[in-house]
């Protein structure tokens, strides 16, 4: 099958997801700078979840630049990733809201978790449907940036019952690991 429709049904969820998150920024009641001190937790998270979608959206896009064609298991593996990235503006609402409170923390991690998890089983299923050799197989490698930030998100999780700073600190540095898009991918296409 093309990776066409794939590309552009993937974009699409996620504007709706950046769209559905800047909608749960409320106008604060006063014209003061004062009233907007309570949205401060809300609008910080919201930061950090536009880069995440961001980083989502960045990478997904290099991934399917070097693949040829798709699945149907492929086809469900990126709607398995869709559906972990659908929640990430109810648990940075929660988060936010709750003025990182340690259960929402832990939860938003937690999908985190699986949203890397479904991005490398996602990665997986085209790099074996392309083949041993292929630009994606070579770029990939041992994937050990992915390996990486998946111990990072399951380390939050466990801080976040302790410290929620620590926890968000943790989230915001595997975001920063991958803020700029995947060079292995970039590297294996000019070479």
């Amino acid at each position: 099958m093309h990776k066409g429709r794939l590309e552009a049904f993937s974009d699409g969820v996620i504007a709706i997801l950046i769209t559905i998150m800047v909608l749960e920024l409320k106008v604060p009641h006063g014209a003061e700078l004062s009233a907007l001190r309570p949205l401060i937790p809300v609008f910080l998270s919201y930061v950090l979840s536009f880069i995440y979608l961001g980083i989502y959206w960045n990478n997904h896009h290099h991934m399917l630049q070097v693949v040829k064609s798709v699945t149907g298991p492929i086809l469900w593996a990126n709607m398995h990733l869709l559906f972990w990235l659908s929640l990430i503006p109810f648990v940075t609402g929660w988060m936010g809201e709750n003025h990182l409170a340690r259960t929402p923390t832990a939860l938003y991690g937690a999908v985190l978790f699986m949203c890397g998890l479904a991005y490398t089983i996602l990665a997986r299923l085209l790099t074996r449907h392309e083949g041993p050799g292929s630009t994606l197989a070579l770029a990939f490698g041992r994937d050990i940036k992915g390996l990486a930030s998946l111990a990072l998100y399951a380390t939050a999780i466990a801080a976040a019952f302790l410290s929620p700073l620590v926890s968000v600190a943790i989230y915001a540095g595997a975001a920063l690991m991958w803020l700029v898009p995947d060079r292995r991918i970039e590297r294996r296409m000019s070479a």
